[in-house]
């Protein structure tokens, strides 16, 4: 199984609009952060976990010609926005698209796309199957068994997902000790750390690794990046050997 990160970035991005500050400044490639989202391609399946408002470009940019799901964390705009830009595979497929997500994430969903889902469609939107998944039952797409993880995003529920031996969460704060359970034994996790300072919402750096160093992956990355955490290059220098920082365009094989 190969997975692609489309986008390691925060809300705003990186660089942020009108910020000239090192990391924003930067020239190198890695700090060019889109919203957060990955790809997932098994032998029979590609899914994406999530499409915020770069969804377009990171297909384009990865050249990701099918499409048999998408999978949502939670409902937030950086996670969800690009959800139109699904229409190419619409028309190239002629199928509509199953999109997994809480029945609260749907609700949400079909009101801020309520085009989508009118019983008399404007020609061309988008052609969804919305299905509904909770953290209490792993869910099968094609070969790819999945098991929703949920963690809180300060007060809000949000869905990690384990595949296998990999494991990806993103818009974490604290996880509950049954749900830790779930991710024990997991050999590549991926885990947001979104700044050095503290955060209401997010893992700072150190705390993501304290989870790391809790949970014993074989090798771990941190995602879901701001620029107030640092540069790609001088943050990554002090990081154990088996703790890396994502960057957009990485792809690794998982088991």
């Amino acid at each position: 199984m190969k997975v692609t990160f489309l986008g390691t970035g925060t809300s705003q991005g990186v660089p942020v609009i009108g910020c000239h500050c090192p990391v924003c400044s930067s020239l190198d490639f890695r700090d060019k952060r889109l919203r957060c989202a990955i790809h997932i391609q098994s032998e029979d399946t590609s899914i994406v976990i999530d499409t915020g408002p770069d969804f377009r470009t990171q297909m384009l940019r990865e050249r990701i010609k099918s499409l048999d799901a998408v999978i949502f964390t939670h409902e937030h705009k950086d996670h969800t926005a690009g959800l139109d830009d699904i229409r190419p595979y619409n028309f190239m497929q002629n199928l509509d698209m199953p999109i997994y997500a809480t029945d609260q994430v749907l609700d949400q969903i079909k009101r801020e796309f309520s085009y989508i889902f009118e019983e008399v469609k404007y020609p061309g939107v988008p052609q969804v199957q919305a299905v509904s998944i909770s953290k209490n039952h792993p869910f099968l797409i094609n070969d790819l068994k999945i098991q929703p993880i949920e963690v809180m995003h300060y007060r809000l529920p949000v869905l990690g997902f384990r595949i296998g031996d990999f494991t990806y969460i993103t818009d974490a704060k604290t996880i509950e000790s049954e749900e830790l359970e779930k991710i024990k034994g997991t050999k590549t996790l991926v885990i947001n750390a979104l700044q050095k300072s503290h955060h209401i919402s997010h893992f700072t750096l150190d705390e993501a690794i304290q989870l790391i160093e809790t949970l014993q992956p074989q090798r771990a990355f941190l995602t879901h990046i701001s620029h107030k955490l640092g540069t790609h290059e001088e943050v990554e220098k002090k990081l154990p050997d088996h703790i890396k920082l994502a960057y957009d365009g990485l792809k690794i094989n998982v088991s």
